[in-house]
């Protein structure tokens, strides 16, 4: 922007570090907690799998949060600004489906390694080391690119809104995230994640509402439609039916949508922090969880963008546009600016705010899932696996606590280094796919077929990434004549990387599976993936070690339930899954495509009604079902903290605490320990 920034740098200072020891005091208070009240002590297992207790409305919400990254917000926008109505839609379908999907994996990472802290065990449990340091390099990769994408797209906002130097707000970022995570674990990033959430929907509904309602300049769809059609006449759009916004048939959307498509594989089905949200759901709330949690994703990107990316077409030609009468530069576009510039034409300073502190909540919430994904494969993968395979639970966490700190300054440091040489937040989103999905395919058949053999599943990643990596610049260098960022990061060389990338697998697979001869698995190593031993943190803090959640002794007959259970949700998720996938892909947006139409005013009107009201089922689902699913726990807990400080008596059983004097607490041994077993 080259207007001066609409914040003062106090106040950047203020939300990023300020908001950021906000949050980690928070948690930390919230951590105690539930360490006096629910026993949940700080284990090894505790920090990085919650007890594998957490329920569906958490799961979709920590879902939709750690979905929910800068590019989400920014990058959306920027394909809108470009694209038309057809990009917030691209952006929203193409990132959907591989969330939908991989409730599939969940459930079978579930089924198969009941005790797994990350999918890389299975991996090494199937294959052995060497494939297990092959998807631990590409793991670690994902991790990288994910919060590089974080701390670019987010420091460009907090730098143009704030005038904060990009380094100072690379480094100040993480800080508060650090702190939480580092206290509260995994358990903490699913309760910070929710919070995130819901300010994040409601920060975005005030958006919508005023670009389709309040708006002195817009203030109804049927405004937006009218300048939109003004804007395609004034700068048309190559490539667009009609040269309009107001049409699905974008021919450089479209490649957008297929990059989108298979960048995000790469990003869900390679990145351990969407299996460490699966393994920390209680195995009946695993899929519910991952389904409501990426329908209710959708419609963040779908809406954000359909607003704000279509305000930034629609106010270009006011006076009230930062940059009037010049159009957006295209570096600030791929830098993901569109997203603030609107905020500031559309509600002035107020916007500026609103979305620094949006941008700082999806930071720094899906920064905090990456720090948990990369402790727990040194803490796992790494040091207890090939360093000191009888590491206690207290080496466990401390190795954990020291991976937090040395990947959040490692990668803030690396996204210092990624701006001073030009690299953006949009170039990196399109690269993604290049880089991590060819892993996609040999880590998913890990899990669902048991014929893939040793030589498949370690050679393929590493042929596929020469494969694409060849590619993308073969075609940059045939299109351009030089390798420059430009050359590199245009559509067709990052289209042709992304295929490559995601689809060389289904030749490499079958080849080197049956040429090497089949393997016959029968998934029982899975099974012998052992926990961590926490006894030595229990008895340091006088606990017993079986009233800590999920560490009590588990009879056979519970094991051979769940495991129906999960089998059942195994069947369901396939199929529901494939349908939900074919809607998303093909059924609602190839007819649109197809036909070229464009948009009329009221079906215009209607389309931003959808999403309007996609958002407020979104709410529902991971704001208001959360709070109700934990009732129980929640109100018992109030209760225990009334009963410590009004100083009377408590009676401790089992995970249940009962006031003196309350309905219970004269009750029988047996009769109250039948109680607790029930709540």
């Amino acid at each position: 922007m080259s207007t001066p920034p609409p914040l003062s740098q106090g106040f950047g200072y203020g939300i990023v570090v300020g908001l950021g020891f906000a949050f980690s005091f928070g948690m930390i208070l919230t951590t105690f907690v539930l360490k006096r009240y629910n026993y949940e002590l700080q284990t090894s297992e505790m920090f990085s799998t919650a007890g594998r207790t957490v329920k569906s409305g958490l799961v979709a919400s920590a879902v939709v949060s750690s979905w929910t990254w800068a590019a989400t917000l920014l990058q959306s926008n920027a394909v809108a600004y470009r694209y038309g109505v057809s990009g917030p839609f691209w952006y929203a379908s193409g990132a959907t489906v591989q969330i939908i999907l991989f409730a599939t994996i969940a459930i079978e990472l579930k089924r198969r390694a009941p005790n797994a802290h990350t999918f890389l065990e299975a991996i090494r449990a199937r294959y052995g080391a060497l494939t297990h340091i092959v998807f631990m390099v590409f793991g670690i990769f994902t991790n990288i690119l994910v919060t590089s994408m974080l701390l670019t797209g987010g420091s460009a906002v907090v730098t143009s809104l704030t005038g904060m130097p990009t380094a100072a707000a690379c480094f100040l970022l993480p800080v508060g995230v650090v702190l939480y995570t580092m206290f509260g674990g995994i358990k903490a990033t699913f309760l910070t994640d929710y919070a995130h959430t819901v300010v994040i929907l409601i920060i975005l509904l005030v958006f919508a509402f005023t670009a389709y309602a309040t708006n002195e300049h817009l203030g109804s769809p049927g405004k937006v439609f009218d300048l939109l059609v003004q804007a395609a006449q004034d700068h048309p759009v190559e490539g667009n039916a009609g040269g309009s916004y107001l049409t699905m048939r974008s021919r450089e959307g479209a490649i957008f949508f297929v990059i989108n498509i298979v960048g995000n594989f790469g990003t869900v089905f390679c990145d351990n922090g969407y299996y460490n949200k699966a393994i920390a759901a209680s195995p009946v709330d695993a899929l519910p969880g991952y389904i409501m949690g990426g329908l209710s994703w959708f419609a963040i990107p779908w809406l954000a963008a359909t607003t704000m990316g279509l305000s930034a077409l629609a106010l270009e030609s006011n006076p009230v546009f930062p940059g009037y009468p010049n159009r957006m530069a295209d570096a600030d576009v791929t830098a993901g600016l569109v997203l603030p510039t609107a905020a500031v034409a559309l509600m002035g300073s107020g916007g500026a705010a609103a979305v620094l502190l949006l941008v700082f909540m999806a930071v720094t919430s899906a920064m905090s899932a990456e720090l948990i994904a990369v402790s727990s494969i040194f803490t796992y993968d790494f040091y207890q696996t090939y360093i000191n395979p009888n590491a206690t639970g207290k080496q466990l966490i401390y190795m954990s606590h020291t991976m937090v700190v040395g990947f959040a300054v490692a990668m803030a440091a690396w996204s210092t280094a990624l701006y001073y040489i030009g690299i953006s937040m949009g170039y990196l989103y399109l690269l993604m796919g290049v880089i991590i999905s060819s892993a996609v395919l040999p880590a998913t058949l890990t899990l669902l077929w048991s014929k893939q053999s040793w030589a498949a599943a370690t050679f393929t990643p590493p042929l596929g990434f020469a494969c694409s990596l060849t590619i993308w610049l073969v075609t940059a260098q045939k299109e351009s004549g030089e390798l420059t960022v430009a050359s590199t990061g245009a559509n067709n060389p990052m289209l042709a990387g992304n295929v490559v990338a995601l689809l060389s697998p289904l030749l490499f697979v079958p080849i080197l599976t049956y040429v090497f001869g089949p393997q016959h698995y029968d998934w029982l190593s899975m099974k012998a993936i052992r926990k961590g031993d926490d006894h030595d943190i229990a008895d340091a803090a006088h606990i017993d070690l079986e009233r800590i959640p999920d560490e009590q002794r588990r009879a056979l007959e519970t094991d051979a339930q769940e495991q129906a259970k999960l089998a059942q949700a195994s069947r369901i998720a396939r199929w529901l899954t494939l349908f939900m996938a074919l809607s998303f892909l093909v059924l609602w947006p190839m007819p649109m495509y197809g036909s070229s139409y464009i948009f009329s005013k009221k079906f215009f009107t209607g389309w931003v009604a959808v999403g309007i009201f996609w958002m407020f089922c979104s709410c529902c689902a991971v704001g208001l079902y959360p709070l109700w699913e934990g009732r129980k726990t929640s109100i018992r807990t109030l209760k225990a903290i009334v009963v410590d400080v009004t100083g009377r008596k408590r009676v401790v059983l089992g995970t249940a605490e009962v006031a003196e004097g309350e309905e219970g607490s004269d009750t029988p041994l047996e009769a109250l320990s039948e109680k607790v077993r029930k709540e």
